[in-house]
């Protein structure tokens, strides 16, 4: 059977503008579940059903193909239900489809695994995510009635311990899987249902119970960041000009070139230098007029006409494995590396094709901070890998 996994992504949104695109811990929210759903490996397809021309490219950016749904299932009030029964009216070779919800940033593929077995080799028809909360419920009360509230779930004079206590399931919204002809009569959920329990770390929504810089540090603490886990960096290799610079030439009277870089970006290499993190500086063109003016006393590579090949001579020579290698782009020329990268970043401005390449998109442009702010993102990662340690 034909298992899709589907996104649902249109471009309203009455609390943030654009949300399913807007950067997470320099990432799209979107694109969190597509590199899960990815990486999974159980889909035969993965789609982003959207309205909106900046969430298709994202969405071919992270690798899902685009189903553009209709205005008549765009509107605030359509129901999931109808823009995945459009989506199957489309594409008559889906038998089941996975849909996911695009604000659950914390999905792992581990887990979607494990539900496309439940629906493919145990025979359910539907299933759908759960998480267990240890939460006392009481009845509503509404005002100017003439009544108490009632315990739901526990006898007051004998409360529960949270460990003597097995919790009650909830939806949590991260993903719901359906069989086509389900769907077609309206559910999707019913049949032999089945749920699936998440980890309370991973079951992350935002659009119900968390804000964004809460959200921000959940991802980084249990969000999922790829197949090979994560290392310590000992090497940022930063691209010059476009980065630590804006990428403008100023020229004089007397023909003398003049760049302009900012203060913030000086003290981001210092901090990295501080924290044990090698920095070298590239440049495809002869900039070594503008690096002795800045005097950053970083090893520096100008004309270099293959900067992939000049960052494995450096990785080789430094006998670093390539996750532990850090990598600031923002041009096609950067984009092979900072695929190789373990950690890869690029400035709000680069061109697409270093933004699709890249790990984390900066907030900040070039020459306007984005390299403090990759080496913010780098020690932030840093905490998740000495974390990961302690455990």
């Amino acid at each position: 059977p034909h298992l899709a996994a589907l996104v649902l992504a249109r471009g309203g949104s009455k609390g943030i503008p654009l949300k399913n695109i807007k950067l997470l811990a320099g990432v799209p929210l979107i694109g969190w579940v597509l590199r899960a759903a990815i990486d999974a490996g159980v889909f035969h397809s993965i789609w982003v059903s959207t309205d909106h021309d900046e969430i298709e490219k994202v969405a071919k950016q992270f690798g899902a193909r685009v189903h553009r749904r209709s205005p008549e299932v765009s509107q605030d009030s359509s129901t999931s239900l109808e823009a995945i029964t459009e989506f199957l009216n489309h594409h008559h070779e889906v038998d089941i489809v996975g849909n996911i919800q695009a604000t659950s940033p914390c999905l792992h593929p581990s887990d979607l695994i494990k539900v496309a077995d439940l629906i493919q080799k145990e025979g359910f028809d539907s299933v759908f995510s759960v998480v267990r909360r240890h939460q006392f419920r009481w009845s509503e009360v509404k005002k100017g009635e003439n009544k108490m509230t009632e315990p739901q779930n526990l006898n007051p004079a004998k409360r529960y311990r949270r460990q003597d206590w097995p919790g009650e399931l909830y939806e949590n919204g991260s993903f719901y899987f359906a069989k086509r002809h389900l769907i077609e009569k309206g559910y999707l959920q019913g049949g032999k249902m089945a749920y699936y329990e998440m980890r309370a770390e991973h079951s992350v929504d935002i659009d119900i119970d968390i804000d964004w810089p809460i959200a921000e540090q959940r991802v980084l603490s249990f969000g999922y960041f790829g197949k090979e886990p994560l290392k310590e960096a000992k090497l940022l290799v930063c691209s010059i000009d476009g980065c630590l610079t804006n990428g403008r030439i100023y020229v004089t009277e007397d023909h003398k070139e003049m760049v302009s870089y900012d203060y913030r970006d000086i003290v981001g290499i210092d901090l990295l230098k501080k924290r044990g993190i090698q920095v070298r500086l590239i440049s495809d063109r002869d900039c070594s007029k503008t690096l002795s003016a800045v005097q950053l006393g970083c090893v520096a590579k100008v004309n270099a006409t293959n900067k992939l090949q000049v960052l494995k001579d450096w990785q080789e020579d430094m006998g670093l494995s390539w996750k532990e290698v850090a990598y600031l782009g923002n041009e096609e020329s950067d984009v092979e590396c900072l695929k190789q990268a373990g950690m890869s970043g690029v400035p709000a401005d680069a061109c697409a094709a270093a933004q699709k390449a890249a790990g984390y998109i900066c907030k900040s442009r070039g020459g306007c901070g984005a390299v403090r702010e990759f080496a913010e993102h780098i020690f932030l990662l840093l905490e998740k890998v000495n974390s990961a340690r302690k455990q």
